[in-house]
């Protein structure tokens, strides 16, 4: 008969907290650059329309812009995602699957630390 563990230890959640929080920490970074650099982008728009007479112009700048504002709603999605990964290893269910209630291999956490899956369940196998 083999004992799975059913939790993980909590040097094991102290490490992963921190490698969250530092993930945190680069896109809070990214997510400021990505808004100023769509700030600019938004600004010079405004003050090329003025100046600018061909349409193909004016539609290039609007697809750029587009693609920062989604790049800002992909970090802020992924820093929710992060935040509900701290909030399971302060409730205790970091790390183990929802599905088969194993825990999560630890190259998968580190890898994407806010799954609630093992990649198993995860592809239906």
């Amino acid at each position: 008969m083999s004992t799975k563990k059913k939790k993980w230890l909590a040097k094991d959640l102290s490490a992963f907290k921190k490698l969250i929080l530092e993930k945190r920490d680069k896109t809070k970074k990214e997510l400021k650059k990505a808004k100023e650099q769509a700030e600019k982008m938004r600004d010079a728009n405004q003050n090329n329309a003025i100046y600018s007479s061909h349409m193909a112009d004016a539609s290039g700048d609007h697809v750029e812009l587009e693609q920062a504002y989604y790049m800002i709603a992909r970090l802020e999605k992924y820093l929710g995602y992060l935040a509900k990964a701290l909030k399971m290893i302060v409730d205790g269910t970091f790390g183990i699957c929802i599905s088969c209630n194993n825990m999560i291999p630890k190259a998968r956490l580190e890898e994407v630390p806010h799954t609630t899956k093992c990649v198993d369940c995860k592809e239906g196998v």
